[in-house]
């Protein structure tokens, strides 16, 4: 059977459906790419979603998008983050139904009146962004804050990036909680929750859409699958967020667990809310898919007490080399230089104090021909006793092209740079910021096998928060994470966000290259 080349249009058509819509280049324009090749182009149309912050009566949250300035010659565009509450749906009478005058009539007028006005809260955006190169923030007080949906089109889709920070000094959820909120997709791993009785981990999840998603939440222990009856067949409505208590999942105590969540149809935003009765909260976001190395960076210099969860989800089991880059070296913890992971079953190991007070990133790779690939988390301790705060620090991708984080400040700021192989040159641009300042532009060299811990330059004449933009610009990959810590009553609450590569491009084919399946 033969099949019809795939244009050019249609090829776009299939990327855009996982990263967004990439703007072409017109026939007959000079960059237009010679046939056969392709062309990075920028993407037109980006999704971030935000999960509801949550917390007690005293916590602030503070919000900030930031898309990075850049060249594109396209619209301007607009990038907006609503909440996510379903619109309400006009109901018809049944025909032939019966209505007392004029008693049902006022009560019609009224009810028009209070769906007209949750139907304009629910699309007022709660953040606008206006430009590129220059963050926008908003706060709320508001401890029963919806989560956030959002769409960035033209000149502010490629790179636009989105914190979500919260304050919260007291209660269950104390700590400094932080997350780079991201797009929706159809499968996550979360290495590092727990269903122990001093935990309270929440699974948050989150549809963008118009029609309902149905989700699965899988929980694996030490040893192998939880049993769950009601792990199955979630429901998330339209434009809606559904937080899950993992603990009510199973009847299991756990303290490790490995969390799966997958979509039988539709798509949702997953992030977890870690809680821990001694050393605060944090968010827990998805780890980098599986694979048979990860970088984990940006693990404090101070950290009092550093726990890998890893997991292997095939059938196979897996052997992985644990190495620490620090800040001169590469070398393997003492006692915990490799890691046996069962199929399917969650490991960990206590890592206590590994860096001994220089920062470090942990790395794992296939140790005795293993290559079976796993998913991975740090959770990460600052402090002793009363004064415990905790963080957690995925498997993430490498910078690759460009990476920003948004929500840094003009003190409490520190970004890790590692490079696992080669050395590498990255320039880091700290923005302008949200209520003024001009942007600062750094370069620096990291030496292949260490992590280099900076302190941005602040943007001169910083008002308001700023963002930082890194870009790869020669040698091998560099993983990237930003430490944002602020003081409280002696406790160094602290929240670590990673950077991978933003996704603002995207690998268009020529329109003379044929992507045909062909059939036998």
């Amino acid at each position: 059977m033969k099949s019809t080349p795939l244009s050019l249009i249609a090829g776009t058509v299939a990327l855009a459906a996982v990263t967004g819509f990439a703007a072409l280049t017109a026939p007959g324009d000079a960059d237009t790419p010679e046939a056969g090749s392709a062309a990075r182009l920028p993407v037109e149309r980006s999704s971030l979603l935000c999960p509801a912050p949550g917390g007690s009566d005293l916590s602030d949250t503070t919000y900030t998008s930031f898309t990075p300035a850049g060249e594109s010659d396209g619209e301007a565009g607009t990038a907006e983050l609503k909440p996510s509450v379903a619109l309400p749906v006009d109901e018809e009478e049944p025909a032939g139904t019966e209505k007392d005058e004029p008693a049902d009539k006022e009560k019609d007028k009224e009810s028009e009146k209070d769906e007209a006005e949750e139907k304009a809260a629910a699309d007022k955006p709660v953040i606008t962004l206006k430009e590129a190169g220059k963050p926008a923030t908003a706060e709320t007080s508001d401890s029963d804050a919806p989560a956030l949906v959002g769409t960035a089109t033209g000149r502010l889709a490629p790179g636009w990036a989105a914190q979500q920070t919260t304050t919260s000094l007291a209660g269950g959820s104390r700590g400094l909680l932080g997350v780079s909120c991201s797009g929706p997709d159809t499968d996550f791993w979360f290495p590092g929750a727990s269903t122990a009785a001093t935990r309270q981990d929440y699974v948050h999840l989150t549809n963008p859409d118009d029609t309902a998603a149905v989700a699965d939440i899988e929980l694996y222990g030490p040893e192998g699958s939880l049993k769950s009856d009601v792990g199955e067949g979630i429901t998330v409505p339209a434009r809606s967020s559904v937080p899950m208590l993992i603990s009510t999942l199973t009847t299991e105590a756990v303290d490790d667990v490995t969390v799966h969540v997958t979509t039988r149809t539709g798509r949702v935003g997953a992030v977890v809310k870690a809680a821990d009765d001694k050393a605060g909260s944090d968010w827990l976001a998805a780890s980098e898919d599986p694979a048979g190395t990860l970088v984990m960076p940006g693990i404090p210099a101070d950290a009092t007490s550093v726990r890998l969860v890893a997991f292997a989800p095939g059938d196979d089991d897996a052997d992985v080399k644990v190495q620490l880059m620090g800040k001169s070296a590469t070398f393997s913890p003492a006692g915990s230089d490799t890691l046996h992971i069962k199929s399917q079953m969650t490991a960990s190991v206590d890592l206590k104090n590994v860096t001994r007070g220089e920062p470090g990133s942990l790395r794992l790779s296939p140790a005795q021909g293993s290559t079976t690939p796993i998913v991975a988390a740090l959770r990460v301790v600052r402090g002793t006793g009363d004064k415990q705060e905790i963080a957690y620090i995925p498997a993430t991708g490498p910078v690759g092209e460009r990476a920003s984080v948004a929500d840094n400040r003009a003190k409490g700021s520190v970004l890790s740079l590692t490079a696992p192989g080669e050395s590498a040159k990255v320039k880091v641009t700290a923005s302008a910021g949200s209520g003024g300042g001009e942007p600062t532009v750094k370069t620096y060299t990291v030496k292949g096998g260490t992590t280099l811990e900076v302190a941005p330059e602040v943007p001169s004449g910083l008002k308001g928060g700023y963002a930082l933009t890194v870009e790869t610009e020669s040698g091998g990959p560099v993983y990237a994470a930003r430490t944002l810590t602020l003081a409280q009553d002696g406790i160094q609450m602290f929240t670590v966000q990673t950077l991978p590569d933003d996704g603002g491009t995207v690998e268009v084919p020529a329109a003379e290259q044929d992507l045909s399946v062909l059939d036998d």
